[in-house]
């Protein structure tokens, strides 16, 4: 039987992780976009219709709203094609066993969920100028699983650019600090998909309006949760700060020092964004800005979580 030479081999794991990268920074684009379609209130652009828009495939002479959604719609599926390919690739190219197999499929069937939540907010008509619970719960799982998804794939790529498999420890403090941090990124997260939410349905005139309107009781329910995403979010950028150090002092491989340096940077970056979001009255673009880092926050987290539990101490 002929074998590929290491070389060879090694010149192909790098390929494959190089594209494994690319299908990462590529689905981060597709979730800013889809950012952007809940920002600008396209998310009815093509109707109550999925997959077609507005019944048809092509739409003609459509309005800019269509265009909108069905750009998200063309992204997010070259997004789950990128992704079922890599997932395929690694298949092939790792044994039976290997752990960046499952993290490969497990992207896969996330994506799979991610199209189906996205479906759901169009087909129950939870876009648009929707204010329900639906569309809150739905948003929320949508953006915890849209947070995982990435995890997956980030993993994926770190495996296959050489980094070491994980060991859960449990009870050990690197566990518990990497569930912690993680779990309340989480908690971030869903409660800053909320206020984006109440930012684009019932925008204020001023900052201190907006802060009136957050603890008036006759205000929508949508209004007055605002005020927990920022509380929340300096508590949980505390934690993570510290976390980071303790993370990089306990496991101080290379790798582990560096994410624990990058997390922290990134953290205070999203804080000073979300300052600068709150009183710019979340515009959109700034709306983007501040979701963007929280991605990269997210996934600099994860791999420093992963670095920091490697049986080796990291690559």
């Amino acid at each position: 039987m002929i074998t590929a030479s290491p070389t060879v081999a090694h010149r192909r794991s790098g390929g494959l992780a190089t594209y494994a990268w690319c299908v990462l920074a590529y689905n981060l684009a597709v979730v800013a976009w889809g950012a952007f379609v809940r920002a600008t209130g396209s998310g009815a652009g093509c109707g109550s219709h999925w997959p077609l828009c507005n019944g048809v495939v092509v739409p003609r002479e459509p309005a800019i709203a269509t265009l909108i959604e069905l750009t998200h719609r063309l992204t997010s599926g070259l997004a789950a094609v990128a992704v079922f390919l890599l997932a395929w690739l690694v298949i092939r190219a790792r044994p039976a066993g290997d752990p960046t197999r499952r993290v490969a499929i497990a992207a896969a069937v996330l994506m799979v969920v991610e199209a189906l939540l996205g479906a759901g907010l169009v087909l129950f008509g939870w876009v648009e100028d929707d204010a329900s619970w639906g569309r809150v719960a739905s948003l929320g799982l949508h953006l915890m699983n849209t947070f995982v998804l990435l995890a997956a794939i980030a993993l994926t790529a770190w495996r296959l650019s050489g980094g070491a498999p994980n060991r859960w420890r449990t009870g050990t403090r690197e566990s518990t600090l990497v569930a912690l941090t993680l779990g309340m990124m989480l908690a971030v997260g869903v409660t800053g998909a909320m206020t984006a939410l109440g930012d684009t349905l019932f925008p204020s005139a001023s900052l201190a309006e907006g802060i009136r309107q957050d603890f008036v009781a006759t205000s929508h329910f949508l209004v007055r949760l605002r005020v927990i995403h920022p509380a929340l979010a300096l508590v949980t950028a505390l934690v993570v700060l510290f976390s980071a150090s303790a993370l990089a002092r306990r496991r101080p491989s290379r790798p582990t020092v560096a994410l624990a340096r990058l997390t922290r940077i990134l953290v205070i970056l999203q804080v000073v964004g979300g300052f600068a979001n709150l009183a710019l009255l979340a515009p959109t673009w700034m709306q983007l800005v501040h979701l963007l880092l929280a991605d990269l926050t997210w996934l600099s987290l994860v791999l420093l979580g992963a670095a920091a539990l490697a049986e080796d101490g990291g690559p």
